[in-house]
């Protein structure tokens, strides 16, 4: 595991720690996984890179979004997001639809051992609208988003908003593109260039109903949309697959 995911500790004592964790985090993988043969679990565990992390390590790595309340989002935004307007009633909605298929979902990305969910949020939901306006998919840059958006309420590796990241890409007249501005996990000096913006945006809007027919509607008719989970579940360390 060392060697695959790159870990580097700096005593004995600490690898000596890490690995009591890496065995007991095995165990249970191993006990979970029984259980599903047995079907009395409808998902899998693997280990994977967190597997010498304790789960409150992991929930403090991961679980970047930050929530604030409407008072402190109005701080950061000239403008309020408006809300979703439902489709009509008599708009017939698809029983599914998979927006890969359409072309416009980039391939799963790694934000690493950064709190960065909600960069990688909102260039997800991005790519997805900029792919249906020009038809080229094209990978956006969450470093620029974890290094450039702090003025807006985002903490980059320690956290951050989607909104926030939403009007700081509309302000800033656009994003970098991955390429241009690769993702290194880790809080850096901003160094946003205007030559390499991938994609701009001209606002968002909220999807305010906790209603999932209303979120079912946006994604169906909208496209790829920006959400968050709870990954504070223990199950969410090390899910692998799901199984019906």
């Amino acid at each position: 595991m060392k060697l695959q995911h790159g870990k580097k500790y700096d005593s004995e004592i600490e690898e000596n720690f890490r690995m009591k964790i890496y065995a007991e985090n095995k165990h249970k993988i191993a006990k979970h996984n029984k259980l599903l043969m047995m079907g009395h679990k409808s998902y899998s565990l693997k280990m994977n890179e967190f597997g010498d992390m304790l789960h409150q390590e992991f929930v403090a790595v991961m679980n970047g979004l930050k929530k604030v309340n409407v008072s402190e989002l109005q701080k950061h935004r000239k403008h309020y997001a408006v809300s979703f307007i439902e489709p009509d009633k008599d708009v017939l909605m698809p029983k599914s639809v998979d927006w890969r298929e359409k072309g416009a979902v980039t391939e799963v990305k790694n934000q690493g051992q950064c709190g960065s969910c909600w960069a990688f949020s909102a260039t997800g939901s991005l790519e997805g609208q900029h792919y249906r306006q020009t038809g080229k998919l094209v990978s956006l840059s969450e470093q620029n988003l974890v290094d450039c958006s702090t003025s807006y309420g985002n903490n980059g590796c320690n956290g951050g908003l989607m909104d926030y990241a939403f009007q700081y890409i509309k302000d800033n007249h656009g994003i970098d593109t991955e390429d241009s501005y690769p993702y290194d996990a880790k809080d850096e000096p901003c160094h946003f260039s205007k030559a390499d913006v991938g994609a701009d945006d001209k606002g968002y809007v909220d999807i305010r109903s906790k209603s999932e027919k209303a979120l079912k509607k946006a994604v169906a008719t909208v496209g790829p949309i920006s959400v968050a989970i709870d990954a504070s579940h223990s199950s969410f360390q090390f899910y692998s697959d799901a199984y019906h």
